[in-house]
């Protein structure tokens, strides 16, 4: 297994600068990472830097706190989609889901999910596990199955805390279709990765892709 393979190598400080973007781009080209995830501000710098590799192109929206509406998410979907994303990763409305509002979530996720496919991307679903309870997560998991979306990840790094095992324990505990789980927030080590991966993460989100390779190839 090679890790780099599962790996969303990250930049998502709102301090990025074009070196840094580039930086990261080479570096992904150099490890083999899944793909390179920024803001949608930098989108066509990085799929530019990328064109060519197979490392694909992946974009936040309604990031960092999910509470844009479900208009300007479609709207920054769209613009990512043109600039060259080829994955999306969406926030939803944690609000709106803990005042117990499913049908606007999965409305929400389901519009996304119909913009990001009719444009042969994916879409990741962030639920930002740390405020969740199980019933929400649960509740979480069959939308995002029956909006069709690709991914549920668990954090935006930005909460009170990232993924923890139980997390993804919760996940698979209550995902009944192939729906893929991505793990993100806080897994900055070769032994975070490889826990994550024999849990059965499809996909990793972290800043630290450079240092876990190193560190499983040590």
């Amino acid at each position: 297994m090679n890790p780099a393979n599962y790996i969303d190598h990250t930049l998502l400080k709102p301090t990025a600068t074009r070196a840094q973007l580039i930086r990261v781009c080479e570096e992904a080209k150099q490890y083999g990472f899944a793909s390179v995830c920024v803001n949608p501000c930098n989108v066509a710098l990085v799929a530019g830097q990328l064109a060519g590799s197979p490392v694909k192109v992946c974009s936040v929206v309604g990031f960092p706190f999910g509470t844009h509406t479900t208009q300007v998410k479609l709207e920054e979907t769209r613009a990512a989609l043109a600039d060259g994303a080829q994955e999306i990763d969406m926030v939803i409305n944690v609000g709106r889901l803990l005042d117990g509002d499913e049908a606007y979530v999965q409305a929400e996720v389901q519009a996304l999910a119909e913009a990001c496919h009719r444009a042969g991307a994916l879409l990741k679903v962030i639920v930002e596990t740390c405020y969740l309870e199980e019933r929400q997560i649960a509740a979480m998991c069959r939308i995002v199955e029956d909006t069709g979306a690709d991914f549920i990840k668990t954090s935006t790094g930005y909460g009170t805390r990232g993924a923890s095992p139980e997390d993804i324990r919760l996940f698979k505990k209550y995902l009944k279709k192939p729906a893929l789980i991505k793990a993100s927030g806080g897994i900055r080590t070769a032994q975070d990765a490889q826990m994550y991966l024999e849990l059965g993460c499809a996909r990793l989100g972290t800043s630290s892709g450079v240092a876990i390779v190193d560190g499983w190839q040590a």
